[in-house]
C-alpha cells in the first residue's frame, strides 16, 4: 500500500480543489446578479396643462416640460394668459404649444379660469318677442362666432324644406360611432388618441370601436360656466371642467381635430 503521508497529501489536495471550484462559483453568480440591468421604473404622465407627456424621475430635468399656467374665457374666446395665444375651437385651444417651462409631475396644478368680463358687465338687455329672436340672435356675439349659446339655444330653427311627396328633401344622418379614417399605420407604434377628454397612449392593434372614453362635444362656455353639450354636465372652476367624465365610447383617433 501507500504510505500515510502520501495519501494524507492527496485527500488535502482534493479538498483544496473543491474549496477553489466552489469560490470560482461563487465569484461567477456575484458577476452574474451584478450585471442584471435593474427593472426600468414605469413612465408616469404629467398633469400639467398643455403637456400631457410620459416620464420617470430618472429622465426629467428642469426645462423638460413645456406648460401653461391658466387660461382665459371671454364669450366664445379661449386664451392662454401666459402667451396671450387665443382660439374659438376648444380642441386647437388645448393643442397650442406650452410657453412655461419646468419639470414634468404628477400632481395637478391649481389653477382657475379668469373671466375677461368679470370686471365690466354689460347691462342686461330687455326681452324681445319672438318675432324679434332672429335680431337678437344677431345681436349675440356667441351666435354669430357659431358657438352653442345657452340663451338662444333653445330657439326654433328654421324648417328644413319638405318634399311634395311628404319625405325630406334632405337625407337623414345616422347616430354611429365614428371611426377614424384608415391610413398606414405601424399597429405596434404607440400613438397618443387625440379624442377630447382621452389623451391616451394606445396601439392600433388594440384599438376597437369601445376602446376610446371621449366627449364627442362641442365644449360650451357661457358666462362663467364650462361644460360639454353632449352630456349636458357644468362647472364653474376650469379644473371641474377638465376631470368631467367622458359619455361616449367610440375608437381611439390619433389624428382628431
Amino acid at each position: 500500500g501507500r504510505p500515510k503521508s502520501e495519501r494524507g497529501t492527496r485527500k488535502k489536495s482534493r479538498e483544496r480543489g473543491r474549496a477553489r471550484e466552489k469560490r470560482i462559483a461563487m465569484s461567477a453568480e456575484t458577476e452574474k446578479s451584478a450585471a442584471a440591468p435593474a427593472p426600468a421604473p414605469a413612465p408616469m404622465r404629467c398633469q400639467r396643462i398643455g403637456c400631457d407627456a410620459m416620464f420617470t424621475d430618472d429622465d426629467n430635468p428642469d426645462g423638460s416640460c413645456h406648460y401653461h399656467p391658466s387660461p382665459m374665457f371671454h364669450d366664445g374666446m379661449k386664451e392662454w394668459s401666459c402667451c396671450k395665444q387665443r382660439s374659438h375651437d376648444f380642441s386647437l385651444f388645448l393643442a397650442i404649444p406650452g410657453c412655461a417651462t419646468g419639470k414634468h409631475t404628477t400632481e395637478k396644478p391649481v389653477t382657475k379660469a379668469v373671466s375677461l368680463n368679470s370686471k365690466a358687465t354689460p347691462p342686461k338687455l330687455a326681452p324681445i318677442q319672438s318675432s324679434k329672436q332672429g335680431v337678437e340672435t344677431e345681436a349675440c356675439s356667441r351666435c354669430r362666432q357659431g358657438f352653442f349659446c345657452s340663451d338662444h339655444g333653445s330657439q326654433p330653427k328654421a324648417q328644413k324644406p319638405v318634399a311634395v311627396n311628404g319625405t325630406n328633401t334632405e337625407p337623414v344622418e345616422k347616430c354611429s360611432v365614428p371611426q377614424p379614417k384608415k391610413k398606414v399605420v405601424n399597429i405596434n407604434e404607440p400613438r397618443v388618441c387625440k379624442n377630447k377628454g382621452c389623451g391616451k397612449t394606445y396601439k392600433e392593434k388594440d384599438n376597437h370601436d369601445a376602446a376610446c372614453e371621449y366627449h364627442p362635444g362641442p365644449a360650451v362656455f357661457h358666462d362663467r360656466n364650462r361644460g360639454w353639450k353632449c352630456c349636458d354636465v357644468h362647472v364653474k372652476e376650469f379644473d371641474e371642467f377638465m376631470e368631467i367624465p367622458p359619455c361616449t365610447k367610440g375608437w381611439h383617433n390619433a389624428d382628431a381635430v
